[in-house]
């Protein structure tokens, strides 16, 4: 069990850095992540991972990065992330009444860099629209 701890906090430490690297990194992750999990669950090696992972309750790498930057953006809506979280996301306010007015959209922060304090918000505009993330979002 504390090899499953481990394994975890090391996959799950600095996953706002992990969005966007390349699949060969990618793919180094989920090995390790399906090592873990038979190592727990004393599977064999050539037997399928996927329902070992369910049954676990574990998110592919992929989905669990996507995941952990939703969750993050969610709470800083919610004013339930620390300070420093919620200060690099502004909820969009419109200045008039739009059909979207009671969507949670983001306003595009103004920056000078073109990498640093806009890349929370260029993670969760991108995941917000597909399927998954609008779900996660919109839950009140």
């Amino acid at each position: 069990m504390k090899y499953c701890k481990n394994t975890h906090s090391f996959l799950d430490n600095g996953n706002a850095l992990l969005y966007g690297i390349s699949n060969t990194l990618l793919d180094k992750l989920q090995r390790t992540q399906n090592a873990a999990a038979r190592v727990l669950s004393k599977t064999r090696k050539f037997d399928h991972i996927t329902p070992t992972l369910i049954q676990l309750h574990w998110l592919p790498i992929c989905q669990r990065i996507q995941f952990k930057i939703l969750l993050l953006t969610w709470k800083s809506l919610h004013g339930l992330a620390p300070s420093y979280i919620n200060q690099l996301l502004t909820p969009y306010v419109p200045t008039r009444t739009l059909r979207s007015s009671d969507k949670l959209l983001l306003s595009t922060p103004k920056t000078f860099s073109s990498y640093g304090d806009s890349v929370l918000f260029m993670c969760t505009k991108t995941l917000e629209q597909s399927s998954y993330g609008h779900s996660l979002l919109c839950i009140t």
